[in-house]
């Protein structure tokens, strides 16, 4: 079965395969921060909440980040985990449980992309599922932007806005952001909120990173870690972070996105988390929903995954020890804004399907994936595409058996 490379951005958003090189401009600077809708909620919870490290959150996120930008030479993005840290901010689990389901993630899909099973999978994946995949991120990215101003996460609580101020201004800061996107806007709004948190919380900051541990680990935090943080996250890491990612990639860089596989994103993330793990940090992951981010906003080169790497190391080491006080100030309405305006420009990765059968699929695996999770909207997409395309082959070949 051939699988087209979908849609192809317009001329003005295009970048030619000869000017890939690293660069450092407005619309680079622009699209580095663009993703940050998704990281400030999930890392500020797990330090304030969980008790984690700030340098030991921000380090692996930091080095992948990196590492990112230096392999793929592409705006390859850096989330958390999203299941994962929702079910231990939800369930109030310790660094050792998070740091032993880090470590089991990444040895998991590290021998996953080594062996090169995953990019043999993804060959049993239509565009049309992959499409549904990246509905599901669509639409929960906006979910989660809407809970960020009418149900603010408690470890903002302190600084947060009521709904009647947070609502206005995180759909003022989503307009600003879909309309202006080519402005580099995003600098602005994440500027803002930095200024916010500084006037807010500014003498909150210590210099020097915050203390580093060594997860203490045994059968019972294994066992915990794997049953409640692991299985529920592990669909959604191959599904997402793997194939809807390389997917992402190919749409907006055409030839170039080859080299975004798989197997190669499992890689790189599951390395990550072995550091993150070793370190009680935050368990991370690459997604395509920001991917979409970083380039709708002006990433095209491995500059903005480089600036990112390089920001978070920096406040990993240098102010790590007082970041739990001043980023729980961060302004939600700008983080929903963003985040919004990525659910939004990410479902539009759908635009490129051709026929009902198609649109089915992806309507289909996205709502299942929406409103249950990913592992049943996998399931329930393999068996509709497969099973008719098994019946048929079947069917021909008792006929041509028949004499």
């Amino acid at each position: 079965m051939t699988r087209s490379r979908g849609p192809r951005e317009a001329p003005a958003e295009k970048t030619s395969g000869n000017d890939r090189r690293v660069k450092f401009d407005r619309r680079e600077f622009a699209g580095a921060v663009a993703d940050l809708g998704v990281f400030v909620p999930i890392a500020v919870a797990l330090i304030v909440s969980n008790g984690l490290s700030a340098t030991a959150v921000l380090l692996p996120a930091g080095l992948l980040y990196v590492t990112a930008a230096l392999v793929y030479q592409l705006p390859v993005p850096v989330q958390p985990l999203k299941a994962f840290g929702a079910i231990a901010i939800a369930k109030g689990l310790g660094s050792d449980e998070i740091a032993a389901g880090a470590l089991l993630m990444g040895a998991m899909f590290l021998l996953a992309g080594r062996i090169g099973i995953l990019d043999v999978l993804a060959r049993a994946f239509p565009r049309a599922l992959v499409r549904g995949v990246q509905l599901t991120v669509g639409l929960l990215f906006l979910k989660i932007s809407w809970g960020l101003v009418t149900d603010p996460p408690k470890s903002f609580a302190a600084h947060a806005l009521d709904v009647r101020w947070a609502l206005p201004l995180g759909v003022l800061a989503l307009v600003l952001a879909l309309t202006l996107r080519r402005y580099a806007i995003s600098i602005a709004l994440v500027g803002t909120g930095v200024v916010v948190a500084l006037v807010l919380a500014g003498g909150e900051l210590e210099l020097g990173p915050s203390a580093l541990t060594l997860p203490s680990l045994d059968g019972g935090v294994l066992l915990t870690a794997l049953t409640v943080l692991v299985l529920p996250q592990a669909p959604l890491s191959f599904a997402n972070s793997c194939l809807a990612t390389a997917d992402a990639a190919r749409v907006y860089f055409g030839k170039e996105g080859e080299r975004v596989r798989p197997g190669r994103l499992a890689t790189s993330f599951g390395t990550a988390n072995l550091l993150a793990g070793a370190v009680s940090g935050m368990p991370v992951c690459h997604g395509a929903g920001g991917m979409t981010a970083h380039y709708k906003f002006g990433a095209r080169t491995g500059a903005a995954p480089l600036v990112m790497g390089i920001a978070l190391l920096f406040l990993a080491v240098a102010v790590g020890a007082g970041l739990a006080g001043v980023l729980p100030a961060f302004p939600l309405p700008v983080l929903a804004g963003l985040l919004a305006t990525a659910g939004v420009l990410h479902i539009t990765l759908l635009r490129d399907l051709k026929g009902a059968r198609d649109w089915a699929l992806a309507l289909l695996v996205g709502g299942i994936g929406f409103e249950l999770n990913l592992l049943w909207a996998l399931a329930a997409g393999l068996a509709v595409w497969w099973i008719p395309y098994g019946y048929g082959r079947l069917q021909a070949r008792l006929a041509e058996a028949t004499p």
